[in-house]
């Protein structure tokens, strides 16, 4: 008759891995989880000098100013069409570096493409918008002039609110497409190398390993990366778009983070930026929940 070990016991046994895990615990606490209280300040009129608790209650006050405000509809339709075509442009390509990578060759080609795809990744935003904005220069601009050599007019692309969304996709995919397959790679790492020498034996080409063999080894991890991704669509990154923004494409470029650090910090809004915050967030965890259960349903694969 086996004898259940108490909690503690188990706990002592394995301290070691505790201790390992403890910083990654730590910052979910500090960073994460301890700053939600923060969050209550979405249904006050929050008063610094109060504090939290001593401020008044509003209730759904911010939010109805948020839905009923002249640039809601604005920033939600930006911040979903930029989501969105980053997510239906950008999700398979790292999927199709990983392929062809995967089925190449020479060893030597395949490391040098790898090293060049991924080194974009590790450009600070800073630095990636600086590059932008200068290739894009309307005078001395590098795409600029190659663009206007090859007889197209292109006088003021980041002015241009036209120009903004493909530009932040086409340099948001350069930065990111190489890092993005390294997750791909590795799931290709683990085909039993036995499958693709039967599938030469039994006279399949390349395609056909690729699509047999290597797509259906990737489908699982595609769709959890997928529905990651769609859990963070509202979550439109802040730093690049704010960076790229001006008053002549403030149009297409204004999104809910870049509203929320305007009216929240520098207006000093506090309890609507907060509101527009969680609005953000609730949307993205229902996304999240939602399509979790479409994929279990349908695919049998999911989060939990």
């Amino acid at each position: 008759m086996s004898m259940t070990i108490p909690w503690y016991q188990r706990l002592a046994r394995s301290w070691q891995l505790w201790v390992l895990i403890l910083p990654a615990l730590i910052y979910l606490v500090v960073f994460r989880y301890f700053p939600m209280y923060g969050a209550l300040m979405a249904f006050q009129d929050f008063d610094p000098s109060s504090g939290i608790f001593g401020s008044t209650w509003v209730g759904l006050q911010q939010f109805e100013m948020f839905l009923n405000s002249y640039v809601f509809i604005r920033v939600l339709a930006n911040t979903l069409f930029i989501s969105l075509l980053t997510l239906v442009i950008g999700f398979p390509f790292p999927i199709i570096l990983a392929l062809m990578l995967n089925s190449l060759g020479s060893r030597t080609v395949k490391k040098t493409v790898q090293m060049t795809t991924y080194l974009p990744y590790f450009i600070s935003t800073v630095v990636m918008v600086t590059i932008i904005m200068e290739a894009l220069h309307p005078r001395s601009g590098i795409i600029t002039l190659m663009v206007k050599a090859l007889g197209f007019p292109l006088n003021n692309a980041m002015g241009d609110p036209n120009a903004f969304v493909p530009i932040y996709i086409i340099s948001g995919l350069w930065q990111t497409v190489g890092y993005s397959s390294i997750i791909y790679i590795a799931a290709l790492s683990s085909v039993d190398p036995c499958l693709y020498e039967a599938a030469t034996i039994d006279g399949a080409s390349k395609f056909q390993k690729i699509w047999y063999i290597d797509i259906p080894t990737l489908i699982p991890t595609a769709v959890i990366l997928l529905i990651l991704n769609i859990g963070r669509i509202m979550s439109l990154g802040f730093e690049k778009i704010y960076l790229m923004q001006n008053n002549l494409n403030l149009q297409s470029s204004e999104v809910i983070s870049t509203y929320v650090y305007k009216v929240g910090l520098l207006e000093a809004n506090f309890s609507f930026g907060t509101a527009v915050g969680l609005f953000d967030s609730v949307i993205n965890l229902s996304l999240l929940l939602l399509v979790n259960q479409v994929m279990k349903k349908y695919n049998g694969n999911g989060l939990w």
